[in-house]
């Protein structure tokens, strides 16, 4: 916790930032968060790669269409995250499912693997939760199952009013840590379960200004 405040204190010593300057490390925040997220995910852009595409819209040969859609989606859901905190939005299972949509837009189908750990693909379902099981191959072979469709309402509904419960406490850094390994574990959508697992996380470092303040955001016109 020590070492917390410590690097917190240092951010202090920088603020109060100019807005354009403000607005410059937010705008680089979002763009290596997207590469850092997608990539995690199995994107094969690079970070200039990903920088260039957010920047002028243009894609670079040989790389396949879904690594910039889920880049375009990223960016587009970390600017909603903006939205949500300047509009003082509480988190509910609507709002993450919000965000599931976002990034799973234009996507129709998706990668799976079936309870036998066959691989196949599936429809995507943007925002919606799962209706068919959802496993994973782990790295010792052996097949992993997410928290089983019929049982997801219920944990979600759990997971929202246990993250509304304590993200008054002091440090919103355990609160978001917990709400991430939860999402993840119970995998309530067909796609999208880590990226969107680590945007929620982020959520509650921004509303507990761990990351980002209001004030500043103001004045560099995201509010």
């Amino acid at each position: 916790q020590q070492e917390i405040d410590g690097l917190r204190a240092k951010i202090d010593e920088k603020r109060p930032m100019h807005p354009e300057r403000w607005q410059a490390v937010t705008e680089k925040l979002k763009m290596e968060w997207t590469y850092d997220s997608n990539a995690i995910e199995g994107s094969t852009l690079t970070l200039g790669e990903t920088i260039f595409f957010l920047r002028e819209g243009l894609m670079v040969e040989g790389k396949p269409l879904k690594d910039f859609v889920d880049a375009r989606n990223h960016a587009e859901a970390i600017d909603f995250l903006y939205d949500v905190i300047s509009d003082q939005r509480p988190i509910t299972e609507g709002l993450i499912k919000e965000i599931n949509a976002l990034l799973l837009k234009g996507v129709e189908y998706t990668d799976a693997v079936d309870p036998t750990g066959k691989r196949t693909r599936k429809k995507a379902n943007p925002g919606q939760y799962k209706k068919t099981p959802n496993t994973v191959i782990q790295l010792d072979g052996t097949i992993h199952e997410y928290t089983d469709p019929l049982h997801v309402t219920t944990e979600m509904e759990e997971l929202v009013a246990w993250i509304n419960g304590h993200i008054g406490n002091k440090h919103g850094l355990i609160t978001g840590a917990v709400a991430h390994y939860n999402l993840t574990r119970i995998h309530p959508f067909d796609d999208g379960n880590g990226r969107g697992a680590r945007l929620l996380m982020n959520l509650i470092f921004i509303k507990k200004a761990s990351r980002l303040r209001l004030s500043e955001m103001s004045n560099a016109g995201f509010i």
